[in-house]
């Protein structure tokens, strides 16, 4: 079968789930969202990054910082061997990123002064919550596109910097692997909504 012939099946089987299931789509888009761990070899057209550039752009963070920048590594020899160099040694357990014709590099960007303020006094790294959201934003869209994605943080920093030839002191903090997935969505295990949420009550 041709990788366009899988990637109809796995969009048939999505677009089957959606008229089926009485939920808001968004609900729908959120179940079907998974990690993605096979790819096909199908490129992905700039068109449909770029959409999900936008999506992670228009991302909430503290005080309107927007901690964040996005490299796109799509050039086939460049992400072979940054793939090659980030994912191996202690770091193998990732070696599937590579098969992904996509990967982008999450680069954190120091918040503006009072949310720098505010993190310290609280205790917390608002900079993180900010690309957590600006990258779910980026995986919600890429799968309402067709894409599958998958949240790499355990990866060779320094070989990161060393290959794209980032300063030393850039901090990466997130990689994503992007593609079509080879596979179809599976059925999320979670808690129970019982067991997370109460109602004016611990």
């Amino acid at each position: 079968m041709t990788e366009k012939g899988k990637i109809g099946i796995i969009n048939n089987v999505m677009n089957i789930n959606k008229e089926k299931n009485s939920e808001p789509f968004f609900l729908q888009l959120v179940r079907q969202r998974f990690s993605v761990r096979k790819f096909l070899a199908q490129p992905v057209e700039r068109e449909k990054i770029n959409l999900c550039l936008e999506a992670a752009r228009l991302a909430p963070s503290a005080c309107n910082s927007q901690p964040w920048r996005f490299i796109v590594i799509d050039e086939p020899e460049l992400k072979n061997r940054l793939a090659e160099k980030i994912f191996s040694g202690p770091y193998a357990s990732n070696y599937f990123a590579r098969q992904a014709p996509v990967l982008v590099v999450v680069i954190s960007e120091r918040g503006k002064f009072l949310a720098r303020i505010g993190g310290y006094l609280r205790d917390t790294r608002y900079y993180l919550i900010d690309i957590g959201i600006a990258v779910e934003h980026f995986v919600l869209q890429a799968t309402e596109l067709g894409l599958g994605t998958c949240w790499l943080g355990w990866f060779n920093e320094k070989e990161v910097k060393k290959v794209l030839n980032l300063p030393a002191e850039t901090k990466i903090d997130i990689v994503l692997a992007v593609g079509y997935p080879a596979i179809a969505p599976r059925i999320k295990k979670r808690r129970e909504l019982s067991e997370i949420a109460r109602f004016n009550e611990i």
